[in-house]
């Protein structure tokens, strides 16, 4: 995709200076400069994004993005696809952390449309809960990213197809009992997660044992805890499902406190394939999510909620990504 980062390279005049010279809004320039701007489009063969001038509310050109924490590694990646997204569009994302508190959420929004910001995407939506837009940020578009409340613009991965294959792949290696570490209940992501887990077993003939289902929470700590509660009984299962990568590492300490092997004592599937999952001592099979995707999706939702379209979800489809972490039970 040609952007008009290129045009202003080939043109030598700064971004704002191409995105004023070509918006068709404004009276047309006959100088030399905006005649330089528009050879320069018409050579690389650039289009306009309809999203770069769908959203331009103020004209800042800014995306807010809003997230619980921005040192949860899922947020951080999912960040990062999103301002490379808005920058190939002629847009600046800038971000908000919340602390996942929806008092915090709602201080964060008000100060980034004081900043007059575009549009928000925003990925920390509870369940049935109203986004805290607040006053300030009731009119402006936003799209939920990762999660959803189900009744807002969503771009998501489908969780419950990811936990599906996650459940299914330690099935068909010959797993009975199977944990689950679950997160969040106010969370879509661990919700759908615990379906997707749910629905693999009963395809499967297997009764789902509520006892070895653990897990409150994305954190390390949280894997640990459950993990504990999992592995430190005497029919503790032969494998777990994490809903999380955080979660997984948890167990996975855990289970080398307990003096257990990975595998040969516990397969382990996780959640996301952050980077530091396949460098582990015993490198861990986790469900993708594709990122990348959702981040371009989310972006143009914006559009369609900045034009007060019909709310609707996009979802994209994970992937499995077998690694050393999950064999047969021995």
């Amino acid at each position: 995709m040609v952007t008009i980062v290129d045009v202003a390279r080939v043109a030598g005049v700064s971004k704002s200076t191409v995105s004023r010279v070509l918006d068709e809004r404004l009276p047309r320039s006959q100088n030399a400069t905006a005649e330089r701007v528009r050879k320069a489009a018409a050579e690389l063969g650039y289009v306009r994004d309809p999203l770069a001038s769908g959203l331009r509310r103020v004209g800042t050109s800014t995306i807010g993005v809003v997230v619980p924490h921005l040192t949860d590694t899922v947020m951080a990646m999912f960040y990062e696809e999103i301002a490379a997204a808005a920058t190939a569009r002629g847009l600046f994302a800038v971000v908000a952390s919340t602390n996942d508190d929806p008092d915090t959420e709602r201080v964060a929004v008000e100060s980034l449309v004081r900043r007059r910001v575009d549009g928000l995407i925003l990925t920390t939506a509870r369940i049935d809960t109203p986004i805290p837009l607040g006053p300030l940020g009731d009119s402006l578009p936003h799209v939920l990213a990762l999660r959803t409340n189900d009744t807002s613009f969503a771009s998501l991965g489908d969780d419950r197809l990811g936990a599906h294959l996650a459940t299914r792949h330690l099935l068909d290696l010959g797993h009975r009992r199977i944990g689950l570490v679950r997160g969040p209940g106010y969370a879509s992501t661990a919700r759908n997660r615990e379906a997707g887990y749910r629905d693999a077993l009963t395809e499967a003939g297997v009764p789902v044992d509520e006892t070895l289902l653990a897990g409150d929470s994305f954190t390390m700590q949280s894997g640990e805890i459950a993990g504990r509660a999992l592995l430190d009984r005497a029919d503790r299962p032969t494998a777990i499902f994490a809903v999380n990568d955080n979660n997984a590492i948890g167990v996975m300490a855990v289970a080398h406190a307990l003096g257990l092997s990975v595998p040969d004592d516990l397969s382990l599937v996780g959640y996301n394939d952050i980077p530091v999952v396949s460098r582990l001592p015993v490198p861990m099979t986790t469900i993708r999510v594709p990122f990348a995707q959702i981040a371009t999706a989310a972006l143009e939702l914006l559009n369609e909620a900045s034009a007060d379209g019909v709310p609707r979800t996009v979802t994209a489809a994970p992937t499995l990504i077998p690694r050393r972490s999950a064999t047969a039970p021995r």
